[in-house]
């Protein structure tokens, strides 16, 4: 459902929130440890996300990344999927097809319109604060 690209940038802000909750700055290093994703492809995901204004980056060796505390709770899912893939999440062919409409639908189209909306949802009302939750206490996990 989403790219992978999407994939790593929510869990690497899920760690990175976890992290700034407790006044830490993350390497790339270890986040791409933390959520088992390559270095080079977590980088260019991370400054997609600098730029977006979802995470701060700091250079230099006390730096790394981190997300602004007051900030954690009113980040949403949405944004961060935004911030890396825009709204094709919301727009795109449940099987791939570039046309896919009400007029000209898949096989799908009809049945996938509720699910979208259902994910619109869901994306718009989780907070970075609501996945760090689950992960400190053991309940929830970002890598297998």
């Amino acid at each position: 459902m989403f790219s992978k690209a999407c994939e790593y940038g929510i869990k690497a802000s899920t760690y990175i929130a976890l992290k700034s909750l407790e006044e830490k700055r993350v390497s790339l290093k270890e986040i791409s440890s933390e959520i088992d994703s390559p270095m080079a492809f977590t980088a260019k995901i991370l400054h997609q996300l600098a730029k977006n204004d979802i995470l701060v980056s700091a250079k230099g060796p006390s730096g790394g990344f981190q997300i602004e505390k007051e900030k954690i709770e009113s980040i949403k899912l949405a944004d961060i999927v935004y911030a890396i893939d825009g709204d094709s999440v919301y727009k795109g062919c449940a099987l791939g097809f570039n046309e896919c409409n009400a007029n000209k639908p898949c096989p799908l189209h009809d049945k996938f319109v509720g699910i979208r909306e259902e994910l619109k949802k869901m994306l718009q009302s989780t907070s970075l604060f609501d996945l760090t939750e689950g992960l400190e206490v053991g309940l929830t996990f970002l890598k297998r």
